[in-house]
Formats: C-alpha cells, structure tokens, sequence
C-alpha cells in the first residue's frame, strides 16, 4: 500500500518532533520532512511535493494561514490540516478562508489525527467535533436571520392558507364558503397579509406567491 506522504509545520521542536515520531508507527502515513514555519512550508512544499501537510497557525516569520493561502494557490494537489491548539471561532473561519480542509485540535488522539490525514487525502474535509459544532451554530444563526428578514415567515397559518387561495384565484366569498369563516373575516385576514408582505393588489399577491413556489402557472 503506497503510504500518504506528509509535511509537518510547528514552530516548536518538541511538539513537531512528537507528531513525527507519531505519524512514523503508523502504516499508512510517512514523514518526508519539518518545517517550523510557513515559509519553510512553502519551500519544503516544492521540494517534497507532500500529499497532506500538517500545518500549526501561529509561528514566526510566515503564519500558517498566509502558507496554508499560498499552498492552495500554488500547490492545488497538496492538501492542509491545520492542527493547533487554536479552536475558537476566529480562527476556525479564517483557516477554511484561506483553503484548509481539516481542522483538528492538537489534544486530539491519534487515531483520530489519522482518520483525519486519511480523509483529507481523498479529498474529504474533516472537522474536530468542537469545529463542527461551531459551524453548525452559524448555520442556524444565519438562516434563523433569513428567516425574520422575510416578511412571510411573520403570516399566521390562517393568513398563510388564506394568502395561498387567493394566489390560486379565489374570490373572497369563495375563500369565506371554504374555510367555513364570514366574508368579512376574510377580508380582515387579507388586508394583514397584504399589509405584512407590503403588497397592493391581487397580482402582486400573485407575483409574489410565484416567487415564493407556492403557486405555479
């Protein structure tokens, strides 16, 4: 089996050396070599052309993200795990904006580290739980917010059912027959609805309904 060749990028001795020697008991994974800062990322790079590079963040001289930018750019076959000690939110965005596509925290074990050398050679992204969680609670945030900014999400189901038989063409009387409720009622309901979507008329009504994938021609 043709081992996954592999770079690693820390600016402590001690820590650098102790992942190497660890990769080393491995089967599947061989050290090339190890750099203790991005630009010796960079000019390792060129010269072993790793399949994975384990790049740290903060180090001297050039930081991992600046090297993680420039290997993305000018090595696209050569894959980044960041593995740091860093997991708070800045800097998770910031290593996936600059091309990494694993993030592992340094305390992870190394079982663990291996699968995440094994994904990120095949092509896989490959997240520490703590990241994955935090990338889920922006996802929520965001389309939490999306949500409050449209104004549809603000109808009442009844307004909402209303809103869909009016798109379809029905007249007020006939929503009034169907839903067992006084024409007037239903008018009351329909001027809120207009009013909250910030419509005039029954085509815009119908534009909008368009739109939105709740009617179709």
């Amino acid at each position: 089996m043709e081992k996954i060749k592999l770079l690693v990028v820390d600016d402590h001795t001690i820590v650098r050396e102790g992942i190497s020697a660890l990769l080393e008991l491995s089967p599947e994974t061989v050290v090339l070599g190890e750099a203790s800062n991005g630009k010796e990322a960079l000019e390792m790079t060129e010269k072993l052309q790793p399949d994975v590079v384990l790049m740290d963040i903060v180090m001297p001289i050039m930081d991992g993200l600046e090297a993680t930018r420039c290997i993305n750019k000018n090595y696209p076959g050569v894959k980044v795990l960041v593995l740091t000690q860093y997991d708070d939110r800045e800097h998770v965005f910031q290593v996936i904006e600059a091309g990494a596509i694993g993030f592992i925290d340094k305390s992870t074990v190394s079982s663990e580290l291996i699968r995440g050398i094994r994904a990120v050679y095949r092509g896989d992204s490959f997240l520490s739980p703590q990241v994955a969680r935090y990338l889920v609670d922006d996802f929520r945030q965001e389309y939490a917010g999306r949500k409050n900014q449209d104004p549809y999400t603000r109808l009442t189901d009844r307004e909402r059912e209303i809103f869909k038989l009016l798109a379809e063409g029905y007249t007020t009387r006939e929503i009034a027959g169907h839903l067992v409720l006084s024409p007037k009622t239903i008018e009351g309901h329909k001027t809120r609805l207009m009013s909250k979507l910030d419509l005039r008329n029954r085509v815009e009504l119908i534009k909008y309904a368009m739109r939105k994938g709740i009617v179709k021609l």
